[in-house]
């Protein structure tokens, strides 16, 4: 396996790459991150209410593991991108920028696939979870649905962090699988996920001719814009962390 110190050089490169790649072919990579997400997060909810919450945890791993394997751009796991920036080998301006791109190729790939799940009637048999599990995401409170995204993207850039130890397919799938089992075990909150989550409860609500407790404007501001901004935190903070240790000597040259 990699050391982490080789994870850490080995990523300079990397981040930079994704920086520096063409925004179409970004915006397409990620459209792709988030129906994997998405599809992920189909089978977690049919897993959660066949079997239960541990069930969902233990599906939802194939989401990161398509991201990781197939290639494709997480806005989550692209908070690391601050390692190429703390390098200089990227500026903040293409840092955000890429950022802007990937979360909106996400949130296109989230909601597209929130939408064909429902109108395919993939979710008719969990109906009323799905739309119970929107309705409590967007029941946080501003400061736990932010703590929640903390939480949530040090495990998620863990997981991909583990993946970069490993040289096989197979070492990336174990090493990502037990940080993204923990997040969901846990109830954090993660961005692109939820970009599937809530709009297929306010989509099966459309759906079935009710009105709910969750809007298009309650997710955007009282879940996406918290959740959003404590994955950053975490994530962006994990690799100023992870940057401070295994790169010192080229952080202060």
């Amino acid at each position: 396996m990699n050391t982490p110190k080789q994870i850490a050089e080995n990523y300079i490169d990397t981040g930079a790459a994704k920086a520096e790649q063409p925004k179409g072919r970004m915006f397409l990579l990620a459209v792709l991150a988030g129906m994997f997400i998405a599809l992920a997060g189909v089978a977690a909810s049919i897993g959660t209410a066949l079997a239960g919450k541990l069930a969902g945890a233990c599906i939802f791993p194939t989401g990161l593991a398509m991201v990781i394997v197939a290639g494709s751009e997480l806005f989550t796991g692209n908070s690391l991108m601050v390692i190429p920036l703390l390098e200089k080998r990227i500026t903040a301006g293409k840092m955000l920028a890429a950022w802007a791109v990937v979360y909106l190729g996400n949130m296109a790939g989230g909601v597209l696939t929130a939408a064909l799940a429902v109108v395919s009637g993939a979710l008719d048999g969990c109906a009323e979870a799905v739309v119970s599990t929107a309705v409590t995401k967007c029941s946080l409170s501003f400061g736990a649905a932010f703590a929640r995204g903390v939480l949530c993207n040090i495990l998620v850039c863990t997981a991909v962090w583990m993946t970069m130890a490993a040289k096989d397919v197979t070492g990336k799938i174990a090493g990502l699988y037990l940080p993204v089992m923990a997040f969901v075990l846990c109830g954090f909150e993660h961005s692109i996920a939820n970009m599937f989550y809530v709009p297929a409860g306010l989509f099966t609500l459309l759906r079935l001719g009710e009105a709910g407790a969750v809007s298009w404007g309650g997710f955007f501001l009282k879940n996406l814009l918290p959740v959003t901004l404590g994955n950053i935190v975490g994530g962006a903070g994990l690799g100023v962390v992870l940057h401070t240790i295994y790169l010192p000597s080229r952080r202060s040259a």
